[in-house]
């Protein structure tokens, strides 16, 4: 293993969306991630690797959680271990047998981290849910919309990987931190309402400042409000993208386009005339094809882009150079982020399928031969053939 994590493993209780994409980032930066499957999900091998991304970089091991050996089997890992992620809504692990409590009494240290939308309490916390309601709640979706239009869900990533995982992984290396200090684990509670809620932290400021109106969607700076930081239609039918927020991008901008002369665009935020600097931005972008905007305005200080969808956005020269897309045992995927000076991440191996690493990874941790032998033979673990 390489990376800044090396040396920490972490069980992961097999689940989907959030809590994979944090057990993976964990993963990326070196730690041992074990997910533990569910025995009946095994299925033969099919000779190659699992085709799921979230779930690169850890073994497989499958138990059944309800069989007494395969439950001990699960609390000699966590002996052995530094964390734990799971999803379950409230109450299933403590049903289990493996809640917080009763891992914490095998081992003090243990960070248990859970994932959940609503959180282990509160009138939401035992109802089903989706990213979808997750930020609706938190006070996101309704501003992801244009002005006189309905809310538009931004696929999942503002609740399940923004609010959701990144938040999760967030908390376990703060409680990692302060249990090498004080040689205690604890609870995290990664609710994506309570995450979600905290990245709309920068609007409930601005709306203070009079910068941001919630009443009004799609109107102010950053919501397709300001003609100067808006998504832009190109001959071609593709797209381009203007952040031309400070002072001096705008006049930049305004130099490239040869607007500088247009008193339409002499007030940057009167907002009396962002409808008509919409208009002749709309105008003027569908005039060329994005390739030739490309070449104008690329690299440029009025804050430019290209919208690629994702294949084009691998095949970015800046992506690159950069490496930001990787290919590992031929298959284009991100790479591991952030990146560090002195311990990179990595992808450590490709996805596991349900089991397929049972035997190997009780055997790393000290199981004898015969025990493996005889939970294998009663059913409490199952190896993937």
């Amino acid at each position: 293993m390489s990376g800044p994590l090396s040396g920490i493993r972490v069980l992961e209780f097999a689940g989907l969306g959030p809590g994979p994409y944090a057990a993976m980032l964990l993963a990326d930066m070196g730690a041992d991630v074990i997910r533990i499957e569910r025995a009946d999900k095994v299925y033969p091998l099919p000779g190659n690797p699992h085709p799921e991304f979230l779930l690169r970089g850890r073994r497989n091991i499958a138990v059944d959680l309800k069989n007494p050996e395969g439950k001990e089997t699960v609390m000699r890992l966590v002996e052995k271990s530094d964390a734990i992620i799971e999803g379950f809504r409230p109450g299933v692990m403590e049903r289990l047998g493996l809640g917080p409590d009763d891992c914490a009494a095998r081992n003090p240290k243990l960070v248990f981290g859970r994932m959940t939308g609503w959180g282990q309490d509160g009138p939401y916390a035992m109802a089903a849910g989706h990213d979808i309601n997750y930020i609706a709640l938190a006070g996101a979706l309704a501003h992801f919309r244009r002005k006189d239009t309905i809310p538009t869900p931004p696929m999942n990533l503002v609740g399940d990987f923004g609010g959701g995982g990144m938040f999760l992984v967030f908390g376990i290396a703060c409680a990692l931190l302060e249990a090498q200090r004080s040689g205690k684990g604890q609870v995290v509670d990664a609710a994506m309402v309570d995450g979600v809620a905290s990245l709309m932290t920068m609007f409930w400021g601005f709306k203070d400042m009079n910068m941001f109106d919630p009443d009004n969607p799609g109107t102010t700076m950053l919501d397709t409000g300001a003609a100067y930081y808006d998504v832009y239609e190109t001959k071609d039918g593709k797209y381009i993208s203007v952040g031309a927020i400070e002072s001096q991008f705008y006049q930049e901008m305004l130099q490239r386009l040869g607007l500088q002369d247009d008193p339409d665009f002499a007030q940057q935020n009167d907002r009396s005339k962002w409808p008509v600097m919409h208009k002749k931005l709309w105008d003027l972008f569908r005039t060329k094809t994005q390739a030739e905007w490309n070449a104008l305005l690329e690299m440029t200080d009025i804050c430019y882009a290209p919208v690629l969808p994702m294949l084009e956005a691998a095949a970015h020269p800046h992506n690159v150079e950069r490496g930001t897309y990787v290919e590992f045992e031929g298959h284009l995927q991100p790479a591991p982020a952030p990146r560090y000076s002195r311990t990179p991440g990595e992808i450590q191996r490709p996805a596991a399928h349900p089991g397929q690493n049972s035997k190997e990874v009780l055997d790393d941790l000290g199981f004898s031969s015969s025990e493996i032998e005889s939970l294998l033979a009663s059913g409490a673990i199952k190896q993937a053939q």
